[in-house]
């Protein structure tokens, strides 16, 4: 076994023996977890402090959901910053500007929940806990707003622990340990793994890389994974990457085209702290090594939420579309749309142009697009290359992205500066298509065909 072999299946066996001894605990509730952080905040030793962080993640563990709800309200008032110690220290700071007195305002002002935090973590096994935790508070959050509060600790702490330099990159293939290929199946999350053949199709093959990171002290566990097809030129269609008879390349070196087909953050708990963007770069850079002759690199990304927006946005009742194009999307009612010939070309006609209006312009709170993949992808650097009719007709293709798929392609030159601009003022980079597709869909509204 490999050195990080070894240490990722010392760190499963200690999270097996975790929950193994809070089995056994006697009742619990999230007063005895509340005493048992209490207790470890005030402790002064470290071996005592490792013994009651065990402790009170063991009693954590117990907790049912209704007393875990109850758990992070107390985390919520109890474990705070205190308003006048904040006021006491701002006051002194205030009256002399001193590192030592700045030093004393930062103290102050930090939440006792991220010491706790940081002491929870002091245990064996105390990273995936947290990152468990925070998952289950996720889940109970809706209808408490002081949880964000906690939320935002959380993400500060995580920030740190998780940054880029403790991340490890492994390819997974074929030959990867068998608990953690159980888990890639588990967390796809874009194109569901249909089962064990389905899986070898995606890593055994000659065109397929699969990349993920782990972290070393969560162990087995990935926490993000990209899918990767080797292609002679751009895809288009996700169905003929996943199809079982699909056509291999002859040779890896054959191909000029790394396209990411599914990208899957696989921690609930990790939710926004943001992985995607150094895998895609640095698996960039293992494909480069490996295969010189590739020249781009691609994905082929859904466009989740955007018939739902569509249609509530194109209503008959807002009158936004001439009456042509409204008519025209009366044809998404019918199921067997895609199958018929005149009614597809109908539909992209409309739904195109549409889609590109959407992507440059639809912006949410922050001025940013509107669509997730979108931001993740045009945040990252990549350029908003092609939108591809009749992409993706699977059912849930067809329900979340009326068909289509993108790409967005990221240009090893121009990663940095499309990343800045889109930083700095929202600045989309798109291709000239992308831009002709826009003007199309404007010509769409009503009484724009009259300018």
């Amino acid at each position: 076994m490999t050195f990080l072999q070894e240490l990722f299946s010392s760190i499963t066996q200690r999270d097996a023996v975790l929950r193994r001894r809070a089995a056994h605990l006697p009742n619990v509730d999230h007063d005895d977890l509340v005493a048992a952080c209490q207790a470890l905040m005030q402790s002064d030793g470290e071996v005592s402090g490792i013994t009651l962080a065990g402790r009170a993640l063991e009693i954590y563990a117990r907790l049912d959901a209704d007393e875990k709800l109850r758990f992070f309200e107390r985390l919520a008032s109890d474990f705070s910053a205190a308003p006048r110690t904040i006021d006491l220290a701002y006051e002194r700071y205030r009256k002399n500007r001193s590192s030592k007195n700045l030093e004393a305002l930062f103290e102050a002002c930090e939440p006792k929940r991220q010491e706790l935090l940081r002491r929870l973590n002091l245990t064996r096994g105390g990273t995936h806990e947290i990152v468990r935790m925070r998952a289950d508070m996720l889940e109970l959050m809706q209808g408490h707003p002081d949880f964000e509060a906690i939320n935002a600790d959380f993400i500060h702490l995580f920030a740190s622990w998780f940054n880029r330099g403790f991340l490890v990159l492994k390819r997974i293939d074929w030959h990867t340990p068998a608990n953690i290929l159980e888990k890639i199946i588990r967390y796809e999350a874009v194109h569901k793994i249909q089962d064990w053949e389905d899986l070898r199709r995606r890593l055994d093959g000659r065109d397929r890389r699969c990349f993920a990171f782990f972290h070393p002290a969560i162990g087995d566990e990935p926490l993000i994974f990209v899918e990767v097809a080797l292609t002679k030129g751009l895809p288009s269609q996700i169905q003929v990457i996943l199809a079982s008879d699909r056509y291999d390349i002859d040779e890896p070196e054959s191909a000029d085209t790394a396209a990411f087909f599914g990208i899957s953050n696989c921690q609930t708990g990790l939710r926004g702290i943001s992985f995607g963007n150094f895998l895609i770069k640095q698996v960039v850079q293992e494909l480069k090594q490996e295969l010189p002759g590739l020249r781009n690199f691609v994905t082929l990304s859904p466009l989740p939420g955007f018939r739902k927006w569509l249609e509530a946005t194109y209503t008959e009742e807002a009158g936004l579309l001439s009456p042509e194009a409204q008519d025209t999307l009366k044809l998404l009612a019918n199921p067997d749309w895609p199958q018929d010939e005149a009614q597809a070309q109908q539909l992209e006609e409309v739904i195109r142009p549409l889609a590109a209006r959407y992507l440059l312009k639809e912006k949410n709170a922050k001025g940013l697009p509107h669509n997730p993949v979108a931001r993740f992808h045009l945040g990252n650097g990549a350029e908003l290359h092609r939108i591809n009719w009749l992409g993706d007709v699977s059912a849930q293709g067809l329900k979340q992205s009326a068909g289509l798929m993108v790409n967005y392609l990221y240009v090893l030159d121009n990663i940095e500066r499309n990343h800045e601009q889109f930083t700095a003022d929202g600045t989309i980079v798109c291709s000239s298509a992308i831009r002709e597709l826009s003007r199309r869909g404007r010509k769409l509204l009503k009484g724009e065909n009259d300018k």
